[in-house]
């Protein structure tokens, strides 16, 4: 693979200290966070990180591959940060406006989750399109035991993961998920050694990649709709799609494959 780091790129300068390491691919772009000395927690630098890779993703989409460094994802929100914040940095949803621009980048978020996943560790981690993991996860919303709440995605995307009841049994009681319950709950499809962990995330990005960009993107956003937004959004999405070049393309391609 290519970095595309020698190309200019307008965010490196503010990027290039920030808590979110970014390599950037021709077709994805891996970002780790690596704040060793606190075990990756969400501060307030790491969102403002976020929300400008985000921005770049917005205009140019890519698949993004998101991981921690030093063998864990994110131990959590910043308490330091939280201890300090009050009733009106609540309402402003520091960390939940983040974490739902991430949810609704137009191509897949793939999280790689390695270790400790907690609270907004965890939180960021549901707002991606496919989770996997290593066998040491440990993955969970103890906030209730810190005086709050899951607030940043955990009280509404939990159970659109892993059900109403197993969502809620996780949330009051602020247990953490080791790695092969999360698999077999489905709040991560897939384990794999440490040490190919990110190899196993490329190969899921590959796996996107082949396929048709555009259609990517519409089944990203259609799976996203609301319920009552359903058959209509479907229908006009692949109204679109039927017109497009490269349908006709990919279809031509697959009938003269079978001919042979």
């Amino acid at each position: 693979m290519t970095d595309a780091a020698t190309t200019p790129d307008p965010t490196d300068s503010a990027l290039r200290d920030s808590p979110l390491r970014v390599e950037r691919l021709p077709d994805r772009v891996v970002a780790t966070l690596d704040r060793p000395g606190v075990r990756n927690a969400i501060d307030q630098r790491t969102i403002d990180a976020l929300h400008l890779l985000c921005a770049e993703l917005e205009a140019i989409p890519r698949i993004l591959i998101l991981t921690g460094a030093g063998g864990v994802f994110a131990s959590g929100a910043d308490i330091g940060e939280l201890r300090d914040r009050g009733a009106d940095d609540a309402r402003m949803g520091i960390n939940a406006n983040a974490f739902v621009r991430v949810s609704e980048l137009p191509m897949p978020v793939i999280a790689a989750l390695d270790g400790y996943a907690l609270g907004g560790g965890a939180e960021l981690a549901y707002a991606a399109d496919i989770r996997i993991a290593t066998p040491s996860l440990r993955i969970g919303n103890p906030e209730t035991g810190l005086g709050i709440l899951a607030a940043a995605g955990a009280s509404w995307r939990l159970k659109e993961i892993v059900g109403d009841a197993r969502a809620a049994e996780l949330l009051l009681t602020g247990r953490t998920v080791e790695a092969d319950e999360a698999l077999a709950i489905g709040l991560v499809s897939s384990l794999h050694p440490s040490e190919s962990l990110l190899d196993a995330a490329h190969a899921v990005a590959d796996r996107i990649a082949r396929n048709d960009r555009d259609a990517t993107i519409a089944t990203k956003r259609v799976f996203r709709a609301p319920r009552a937004a359903h058959p209509a959004v479907d229908l006009e999405a692949q109204a679109v799609l039927f017109e497009s070049p490269e349908k006709f393309r990919r279809m031509t391609e697959f009938l003269e494959r079978r001919r042979k």
